[in-house]
């Protein structure tokens, strides 16, 4: 018989205020699940060029490893969690963070929210991780600490 893989935390990050409370929440959840924490910082081609596959993607990681380097030193200092890990993902969002919740114990986002009309015209990645994630989901809605 195989052990059972270790429980994990995932957090989508894209260096907002509201995915750098998600990181701390993340932080205080993570004994009660036994769980690491993976933060996850999902990219993919820009909207505005939807037939054009743009060279020098590689920048686009540098840009969301940079991003997600911040994040993380934002979130905890020089002192992260023993055990996080940081993933940088190219494809959309929502089914990045979709797909990795298969094996998440819980998914922590960060929810900018654009409320009302103009919320529902944008689309909502914590609206459709809620709607779509195989695991359960936080939504942090301000960048409060949860102390």
């Amino acid at each position: 018989m195989s052990p059972t893989p270790a429980a994990q935390i995932v957090v989508g990050v894209d260096g907002s205020g509201p995915s750098i409370a998600a990181l701390r929440y993340a932080e205080k959840l993570a004994p009660a699940f036994d769980a690491s924490i993976r933060a996850v910082a999902a990219w993919d081609d820009p909207a505005e060029y939807p037939a054009y596959i743009p060279l020098g993607r590689s920048e686009y990681t540098e840009v969301a490893r940079k991003q997600l380097d911040e994040a993380v030193t934002a979130a905890f200092g020089e002192n992260p969690p023993f055990g996080l890990e940081k993933a940088v993902v190219f494809g959309h969002p929502v089914k990045t963070l979709v797909r990795v919740s298969h094996d998440a114990a819980l998914l922590v986002i960060g929810g900018r929210g654009h409320g009302t009309f103009r919320g529902l015209l944008l689309g909502s990645v914590s609206s459709a991780c809620v709607a779509h994630a195989h695991c359960p989901v936080l939504v942090v809605r301000r960048a409060s600490d949860p102390s």
